[in-house]
């Protein structure tokens, strides 16, 4: 099955955070965690796929209370942080929201990540992964983590399910076909 055939039937896309989301780097204040930095286009692309039915959801071994924020923001509703056992936590994920693991989709960048890419219908991955993540999975962004790669998926997966154009003449653009 190619790329496009596996992204044609997501129906649950899972993000990790740090290198996928951001772009891995961890800031540290006094008091602990001062700082992620997260890209506005990402967060449009997760838009993007919730506004075509497609629920978005974040898998992460961290904890911050800034993820949260950034969730709410987007208005993703499940949110695992502090999963150090990842594939528990795509379990968790599946069992909540009755979506088949081959029609589900995840966005990892490291070691951590492989077994649940291993796992999944789409696994996809960012320009600068480890070489290891790059070759474990079926689609690789040209952006690196937290620099729009999530967006380059949420439209990868927007094309294979015919949705993209549709989407761009509601938000006023025309077809660039």
């Amino acid at each position: 099955m190619t790329a496009v055939e596996r992204a044609a039937q997501v129906r649950l896309m899972i993000l990790d955070v740090d290198g996928v989301l951001t772009d891995g780097r961890l800031y540290y204040g006094p008091s602990g965690e001062a700082m992620k930095a997260f890209d506005g286009r990402d967060g449009h692309g997760i838009k993007l796929l919730r506004e075509c039915g497609i629920e978005v959801a974040i898998l992460t071994a961290r904890q911050s209370e800034i993820v949260a924020v950034r969730a709410r923001e987007l208005g993703v509703q499940r949110v695992l942080q502090g999963a150090s056992d990842k594939v528990a936590g795509l379990e968790h994920l599946l069992n909540d929201t009755g979506v088949n693991a081959l029609r589900c989709g995840y966005v990892g960048d490291d070691w951590p990540d492989l077994a649940v890419l291993a796992r999944v219908g789409f696994a996809a991955t960012v320009a600068d992964a480890v070489p290891e993540v790059r070759s474990a999975v079926h689609w690789v962004s040209r952006a690196a983590g937290g620099r729009g790669a999530v967006r380059e998926v949420a439209e990868f997966v927007l094309q294979a399910q015919g949705r993209f154009e549709m989407l761009l003449a509601r938000h006023g653009g025309g077809s660039y076909a």
